[in-house]
């Protein structure tokens, strides 16, 4: 998978630019601030329908302009692909793929397989479980088109059965039943494709993390839901009928779902050090990119963000190490220190380009 080309107008800070990249690595480099990580959005969202940082599509046009614009020229297993996003203020947002519009958004996704590492990422294990379903959804989403559909229809239904349960008028119990019986079936399917998903997840992540802390600590991720405590979650959900119109939500579902990140046995987020939750990110994704690569038979694009902050030079040594490695394809890094990119691509002997990003302005 490569990405050849990129313009921008009006995204965030960016006003206009056109980039032509390097085929395997491309580095920006400037101050906090300065739309670094506005590049890798822009790269992001072309994969994903929506930005990576910022979910409000109006809030991601440049300040007051009417728009904003992104398109991308790719090669994928040697064929050409030409997407483009546009979005006008009080207008549906357009999603092109060779100049053909999608009926539907969720039909791009998986097209242009993309793994991005980033700061935002500590929130995987610092917020709530919503967070981590996120993370499993996102990644079996971008290979199993089915999956995603059931997800969404999983949610609409969810939604509609909570409008209910908080509903004043009287509400006839088939009603329930009926929205009951659709999502045990979605959520019969999330389910299973959760679990197999992290069976064949947890050796790569170990790996990787192994490679990567120099195997100083043991790590692992386990998968819980309801489903494996309930044989019928229709009865199960009839049960709680009564409970979840008093708290006004359903508490029985996938969307309950956790996923447990350990550390040497214990919660990461009770004992991990910041460099110890960094380095079991970086695994994770980097699992997640193998995983990808394997399914698409071709190496996403790898978007790293600031991710050599707050690890120590042995850790940040055998990243470069793997980064330098033949699984990894095209790659977009970001840093605020220019010797430290000189640095790593000395020992990465890449083919590489430079940007230097000031005020939103992008130069080679």
């Amino acid at each position: 998978m490569r990405l050849k080309s990129l313009s921008i107008i009006n995204y965030k800070n960016i006003a206009e630019a056109t980039l032509d990249f390097s085929d395997k690595i491309n580095c920006f480099v400037g101050d906090n601030g300065m739309g670094k990580t506005n590049v890798l959005d822009a790269v992001y969202y072309l994969s994903f329908c929506k930005s990576h940082s910022n979910s409000i599509d109006l809030q991601n046009i440049n300040h007051e302009a009417e728009f904003f614009l992104i398109q991308g020229d790719y090669i994928k297993n040697g064929t050409p692909e030409h997407i483009y996003c546009g979005l006008k203020r009080r207008q549906k947002k357009q999603f092109k793929r060779n100049k053909k519009e999608y009926e539907k958004l969720s039909d791009h996704i998986g097209l242009i397989p993309l793994v991005m590492v980033s700061p935002d990422d500590s929130q995987l294990i610092s917020e709530g479980s919503e967070e981590r379903r996120k993370f499993m959804d996102g990644v079996i989403s971008q290979y199993n088109k089915q999956y995603l559909q059931q997800l969404l229809h999983y949610n609409n239904t969810l939604k509609q059965r909570n409008a209910l349960l908080k509903s004043e008028n009287p509400i006839d119990e088939t009603v329930f039943e009926i929205l009951e019986e659709q999502m045990d079936s979605t959520g019969r399917y999330i389910h299973e494709a959760r679990t197999s998903f992290i069976q064949s997840f947890i050796p790569v992540f170990r790996e990787f993390h192994s490679k990567i802390s120099g195997n100083r600590e043991q790590v692992s991720l386990e998968y819980s839901s309801q489903y494996q405590r309930h044989e019928d979650m229709r009865v199960r959900m009839a049960e709680t009928r009564e409970r979840d119109r008093i708290l006004g939500y359903s508490t029985q579902g996938i969307h309950k779902d956790e996923l447990e990140m350990t550390l040497d046995t214990y919660p990461i987020k009770k004992v991990g050090s910041q460099g110890q939750n960094k380095t079991y990110l970086i695994a994770l994704k980097f699992a997640q990119f193998d995983f990808l690569k394997k399914i698409h038979q071709c190496a996403p694009l790898l978007l790293l963000d600031d991710i050599f902050d707050k690890l120590d030079a042995r850790r940040v040594e055998e990243i470069v190490k793997l980064v330098a490695s033949n699984m990894f394809g095209q790659i977009f890094i970001t840093d605020t220190n220019r010797e430290n990119l000189d640095k790593i691509l000395l020992r990465l002997k890449s083919e590489s380009k430079i940007f230097r990003v000031t005020g939103g302005e992008i130069h080679a």
